[in-house]
């Protein structure tokens, strides 16, 4: 069992983060220098919007930041920042949000996790499932050379999905912010320069 008032939980509310992922977030971004000034930022799997505010402050007044999720997320007093309640792996919902921009994002954000159920079998096929999904969304919505950051998870067929990312990115980096709890399986990929069908 992790303590959930952990240190970074404190630190977080604190600092007015909505979320301790907060800092993994502003660790990997500028360790990797991944969000600059004027960036269009898309975020997977935003709730409760914590990465929403560190893409913000880091893209500034001139980016963009949207951030999709199954669950509402309370508005957020920032300019540059909007939400939509939706699937993430619906086409349609995918389609609209294209359909609405007049440029694709220069960088992608998925911290989603599959619901995991102990049957090793559903489990491999919903996080393959969830980088299906954050591929048809760089293919769709992602600028050649832009980047992703997204979560794995350790074991099963892991390298399998770290090659899909290798086939569709120029660099792939494996990395763990100080912030992911003990004991976690996780690890993040940073993926640079997308190579766009």
């Amino acid at each position: 069992m992790y303590d959930r008032k952990d240190a970074f939980h404190a630190r977080a509310k604190a600092e007015g983060y909505r979320s301790r992922a907060a800092f993994k977030l502003l660790e990997l971004a500028r360790t990797n220098k991944l969000i600059r000034k004027g960036d269009s930022v898309l975020d997977l799997g935003a709730w409760p919007g914590g990465w929403l505010q560190v893409a913000s402050e880091l893209a500034g007044p001139s980016g963009t930041i949207v951030g999709i999720d199954l669950r509402v997320i309370v508005a957020l007093p920032l300019a540059n920042v909007s939400t939509l309640v939706g699937d993430v792996s619906d086409p349609a919902l995918r389609e609209q949000v294209m359909a609405q921009r007049s440029a694709p994002f220069d960088v992608l954000l998925s911290d989603l996790a599959p619901s995991l159920s102990g049957v090793k079998a559903r489990d491999e096929a919903q996080a393959e499932m969830l980088l299906d999904c954050l591929l048809d969304w760089a293919k769709d919505g992602l600028r050649p050379g832009g980047s992703v950051l997204v979560k794995l998870f350790m074991g099963g067929d892991f390298e399998q999905r770290r090659a899909r990312l290798r086939g569709a990115f120029s660099s792939v980096r494996l990395t763990r912010p100080d912030a992911t709890r003990k004991g976690s399986a996780e690890v993040y990929a940073v993926a640079r320069d997308f190579r766009a069908a």
